[in-house]
């Protein structure tokens, strides 16, 4: 079930009334048996897989708690997590690797004959996997206790508002709210919904506008020149912020409605002045992951400097294969992990660069270094958005092609849309199409300026009600008039 379909807008507000409906202690079944309907309204028999993983790391933090400090306690914590990891191994890693290996067989004239296995990777299992190892690693490291009601923990995993695509939450935040009684709460629950409101305008609206824009595109990049190509770039940036981001925002405003908090999972990212301020600010949930998970257990910092780029740059191309089994995710990751190892390489410099560029201002020298850092992630995003390493090359290779061409163009028929001299800025869709994906993301990015200081809710709560409604019936009517009715999936499902 997906947040922008019909089921689901039927699912949200029978679940909510019923719980709240409910007395406390039965609550939990409620919401667990929720989330188990909404993860098979998917693929009903991938609730198996989910289970297995839920039962391996159910069982081992009871392990692990219940064993002294030791060598002992540490195969529990060891066998957890392989055993979790080889599930998300077969179903999402298995063809790439053994297709990997055929080629390779093929090369070095090799006998290798596996077939690749003709399954479908269940919905979000990178993201609860991920959660579920959170959980027995905190259980190891003596920050969370077992938890010993099965339900419990089987609804930490499965809470269907952050399930498919996150945040993915640690069990220190979350587990604790299952116990805790939420009342009915109005500003809480208006507040909630105002969330979820402005997530799906980021979805339907934006991203899901602009994603006609990047298909066309991305889908056959030879068929289109230059400026089409950085376009379509520049949009997909925005595109696959506005869906995730959007995910996030309904997620956390449901959560919200019934009175549990999930962690923030985006900061403005595309205001980051550095690539390291970036990956502060984007995906936050995964990026902490990361860090405490698997950087800090390479070494971190505390290592030589050598031992500390490698940790730094094992860590950005295991997270680009976390996205999708596929290379061009790989060198998506390794790019963003050379982009901040420069960054760190050259702060000396670029710092006297700063010294000897104060004559222009601090919000000129600020916007350059803004608009320097969303570049150097636009041009990563070629990687992630294409469907192969051989596209991603075509189109880095042809960035700058065609400009002499449209320029000639524009110049005979200067006005926009008298001729077809500007057509293929359009990218197969119609003017209105193109303004309306312009304005969409200039009212979002709007908004978000106005939100430096704090949340557009809490910005709005203050203001007289015709200014606070009338700003929140304008969201609701581009919802209803120029959301694209098309249910598109979310983009980080597939992960």
């Amino acid at each position: 079930m997906s947040f922008n379909s019909l089921d689901f807008l039927i699912f949200f507000p029978v679940v909510t009334v019923l719980y709240f409906l409910l007395p406390h202690r039965f609550r939990w079944i409620l919401l667990l048996s929720a989330s188990i309907f909404f993860y098979m309204a998917f693929i009903p028999a991938y609730i198996f897989i989910l289970l297995a993983t839920i039962l391996i790391d159910y069982f081992a933090g009871i392990l692990i708690a219940q064993t002294p400090a030791g060598h002992k306690r540490k195969i529990y914590l060891v066998v957890s997590i392989i055993s979790t990891c080889l599930v998300l191994f077969i179903f999402k890693y298995f063809n790439f690797f053994n297709a990997n290996l055929t080629t390779l067989a093929e090369f070095l004239h090799w006998n290798y004959g596996i077939n690749a296995l003709q399954i479908i990777l269940p919905i979000g299992l990178s993201f609860h996997t991920f959660q579920s190892l959170s959980y027995v690693i905190e259980v190891y490291r003596g920050k969370q206790k077992a938890e010993k009601n099965f339900g419990i923990y089987s609804l930490y995993v499965m809470f269907y508002p952050q399930l498919v695509a996150g945040p993915i939450e640690r069990p220190q935040n979350l587990i604790h709210q299952f116990y805790e009684n939420h009342q009915f709460e109005t500003s809480r629950v208006i507040n909630g919904l105002k969330l979820m409101i402005w997530g799906m305008f980021k979805k339907v609206v934006v991203a899901d506008r602009l994603a006609l824009f990047v298909g066309a595109v991305y889908g056959d990049a030879v068929a289109w020149p230059g400026p089409a190509l950085i376009l379509a770039t520049i949009f997909f940036a925005f595109q696959i912020y506005a869906d995730f981001s959007g995910y996030s925002d309904i997620a956390i405003g449901a959560a919200q409605v019934m009175g549990f908090k999930l962690m923030d999972n985006f900061n403005r990212p595309y205001a980051s002045r550095s690539i390291s301020e970036f990956w502060r600010r984007w995906h936050i949930s995964l990026s902490t992951w990361f860090r405490d998970y698997f950087y800090i257990s390479l070494g971190g910092n505390r290592a030589s400097k050598p031992r500390w780029a490698f940790n730094i740059f094992a860590t950005f191309l295991v997270s680009g294969l976390w996205h999708g089994a596929n290379w061009t995710y790989v060198f998506w990751g390794g790019l963003n992990g050379l982009y901040l190892l420069f960054s760190v390489w050259t702060g000396s410099l670029r710092e006297k660069i700063r010294t000897y560029s104060s004559f222009l201002g601090p919000k000129i020298l600020s916007t350059l270094q803004v608009l320097t850092t969303f570049a150097l992630i636009c041009f990563a995003w070629i990687f992630f958005r294409a469907p192969d390493l051989a596209t991603a090359q075509y189109i880095i290779g042809h960035l700058f092609s065609g400009f002499s061409e449209l320029i000639v163009n524009f110049l005979a028929n200067p006005f926009f849309g008298a001729t077809s001299a500007l057509k293929p800025l359009l990218m197969g869709q119609t003017k209105w199409d193109f303004l309306t994906a312009l304005a969409a993301i200039i009212f979002m990015e709007a908004v978000q300026y106005f939100e430096r200081q704090g949340s557009a809710r809490a910005l709005f709560s203050g203001r007289p009600a015709l200014l606070r409604w009338g700003f929140y019936g304008i969201i609701v009517l581009a919802v209803l008039n120029f959301g694209v009715v098309d249910q598109i999936q979310f983009i980080y499902f597939q992960f």
